[in-house]
């Protein structure tokens, strides 16, 4: 049975006899939505198609918590947008569009992540919280709140380790009101009446004024108030949250108290799940402004069933990777496997509850193999009708229709996430490796060369020649595992004379594929080097040169081993990583260094994310004098390599170095 269906069952065990379930998912529209929010929509989208399919009425309901203060600028926003800070404290839809398309911010964020999940064939329904807060939808559960807030704060406080001061209990409201003049929600209340209707606030911006409960809507609950109020006004019976949600001292669990104790309502079926994860490295894409991984990037990079597939097949507790590096092409692969095994009759329950589940309506998804549209695309510089002619030639007779989608993520793949996997043809003969080729190797060469320059031969045909010529040349009675390493040898060989990689498309595909007038030359040493390819390669090599002195720092003065020894590098684990508010560049990174611990300040975050450094073991410069970077002090330094083709990239230590070792 499919994780969401047992789900499901669990939803209908509770309540057996209600007319329409709810799944509820909501996000902040704080910036371009990540696709690690996107787990918390594809969870209960799962879960409405298991009701759905056991014959139950179901909806998915999603809220945009845009009535949510901005708490900082992203990266791209203060790119494009000077001062944008002045906006920090005021709802998500009252500050400004930053790039002037949409008529707030809130809505530009919410567009983007709309349009991209109609890709993704989702109806969702969708709340707006400014608008519901804003037209008096939930003024009765506010003032319900502020005559409970007594009872609220001991449920909150029984969750904390410190004791609360007497001041605190006092003074607490579960409400935040936004300033009638500045708009922020920097404000507190200083007097309510006791049917808790009016209130008295003053703001930090020297604003003192009154409000009404009843009729004046510019406030908002606290979040652990907010999301049980909403459960019981929307009737949720199920919502997906983050691990840290799930945590026994949660969001959920205080959140589930306050539900029953103070709204009087049932807290819906909640399920934890786990974060996404990124592997390889992401070239291009990253820059220096960081990646921004929102689903509408992904979808350049995958089939939108393949996104939907790897979140259904994958249970919401556990992890699972997008991929940059050549592991993409794997999931390509085991995707198609199972969807073949499934449009074939062949896959057993789980299997097709798992497709099932990533199939999107209206749409037809074609597996054409990546493998070969990455290894053969760029080979033909993705020209449409060379690709049909190359695989009608080897058998699978695909048409563009079938694989233009494919194509266009294989060739972004390429270019943008893995450029040194390009497959490209060279323009002149490789002497350079030629001339290093022992009698046997270049005879080798040489009998290729005669064969492609004959034709008149078939796939399967090349195939055995291109084993048969190292038999001929080193005897047919030669050891196998010799053997099988000579053949290696020669296919490296010719892959280096054609593409100057040792590997590339398998070799018979690849040759027979490609028009043999485009690449047959090149294995053609007959003749001397022409003037041509020796100013060709002589351009080459001052490249080369250029490229060496630019990419090389010169060697800077020389110093003592006493000088050296006075640098103190210690291996430090990093146990926790922050952002610094008003910081655009730095971390905060709270490591062990053996000793007494120590927070370092680095300019990282537009290259990693506090995810991909926790529990990481890094270099440190311990006896650095320490400095005040965004007004937090920095008490080391780490050790990374930075340079323009690859960014800031932090020295990591193997696990097995104990934390405090230092490094000589």
């Amino acid at each position: 049975m499919h994780w969401s269906e047992e789900i499901a069952q669990r939803i209908i065990d509770r309540n057996p006899d209600k007319e329409e379930y709810v799944c509820a998912a909501g996000i902040s529209p704080s910036g371009s939505i990540h696709i690690g929010n996107f787990r918390d929509i594809a969870t209960s989208y799962f879960v409405v198609k298991a009701l759905r399919k056991k014959g139950r009425k179901a909806k998915l309901l999603f809220s945009w918590d845009e009535f949510d203060r901005l708490r900082k600028v992203p990266v791209n926003v203060a790119k494009v947008k000077e001062g944008f800070e002045q906006y920090i404290g005021r709802p998500y839809v009252d500050a400004p569009d930053p790039f002037g398309c949409c008529e707030s911010y809130a809505k530009h964020f919410q567009n983007e992540f709309e349009a991209s999940i109609k890709r993704f064939g989702i109806d969702m329904d969708y709340r707006y919280q400014a608008e519901q807060y804003r037209s008096g939808r939930y003024a009765e559960y506010i003032i319900h709140a502020l005559k409970h807030r007594e009872e609220i704060f001991e449920i909150l406080d029984s969750f904390r380790t410190q004791e609360a001061t007497e001041d605190e209990r006092k003074n607490y409201y579960p409400v935040g009101i936004y300033c009638a003049k500045c708009g922020k929600d920097t404000t507190k209340i200083t007097r309510l009446s006791s049917d808790c209707i009016n209130a008295e606030y003053s703001c930090e911006c020297g604003h003192q004024g009154q409000f009404d409960f009843m009729h004046d809507f510019d406030c908002k609950l606290a979040w652990k108030i907010d999301w049980p109020m909403r459960w019981k006004v929307e009737g949720v019976d199920f919502e997906p949250g983050g691990k840290d949600h799930a945590s026994p001292t949660g969001s959920y669990q205080t959140s589930r108290i306050i539900a029953e104790k103070i709204f009087g309502y049932t807290a819906p079926l909640f399920q934890g799940y786990e974060f996404i994860g990124i592997k390889g490295t992401t070239g291009k894409m990253s820059g220096s402004s960081g990646l921004n991984l929102t689903p509408d990037t992904l979808l350049k990079l995958y089939d939108p069933e393949i996104i939907l597939w790897l979140y259904s097949k994958t249970e919401p507790n556990k992890a699972f990777n997008f991929c940059f590096d050549d592991e993409i092409l794997r999931q390509y692969f085991e995707f198609d496997r199972m969807m073949s095994a499934y449009k074939e009759g062949r896959a057993d329950e789980h299997i097709a509850s798992i497709m099932e589940g990533a199939l999107i309506e209206g749409r037809s998804c074609e597996t054409v193999p990546m493998q070969l549209l990455v290894s053969l695309g760029s080979i033909v510089d993705f020209n449409i009708p060379m690709l049909e002619t190359v695989f009608e030639k080897i058998g699978t007779p695909y048409k563009y229709e079938e694989f233009k989608e494919r194509l266009e993520r294989a060739r972004f793949w390429l270019e943008q996430c893995s450029p040194e996997s390009v497959n490209r043809l060279r323009e002149t003969r490789n002497f350079e490796v030629y001339d290093e080729l022992d009698e046997n190797e270049k005879l080798a060469i040489k009998m290729l060369f005669e064969y492609i320059s004959e034709g008149g031969y078939n796939l399967d045909d090349l195939n055995t020649e291109l084993y048969a010529i190292p038999k001929r040349i080193y005897g047919e009675d030669m050891d196998a595992k010799q053997l099988k390493a000579i053949q290696g040898k020669f296919f490296k060989n010719v892959y280096k004379l054609l593409i100057d990689k040792e590997q590339g498309p398998r070799l018979y595909l690849f040759l027979f594929a490609v028009d043999k007038d485009r690449y047959v030359k090149l294995l053609d040493f007959s003749y001397p080097r022409t003037e041509e390819e020796k100013a060709a390669d002589a351009a080459a090599k001052e490249a080369e040169i250029v490229a060496e002195e630019k990419a090389v720092d010169p060697i800077k003065d020389q110093i003592t081993i006493d000088e050296f020894d006075k640098v103190d590098m210690r291996v430090c684990k990093i146990l926790k990583a922050e952002e610094i508010k008003k910081s655009h560049s730095c971390l905060k990174l709270t490591s062990d260094d053996g000793l007494e611990g120590r927070v370092i300040v680095s300019s990282i975050k537009n290259d990693y994310t506090p995810e991909q450094l926790v529990g990481k073991k890094i270099i440190v410069i311990a006896n650095l004098k320490p400095a005040k970077f965004s007004g937090v002090q920095s008490n080391g330094m780490l050790i990374a390599a930075s340079a323009e083709e690859c960014g800031c990239k932090v020295i990591f230590v193997d696990d097995s170095v104990p934390t405090g070792t230092a490094i000589h």
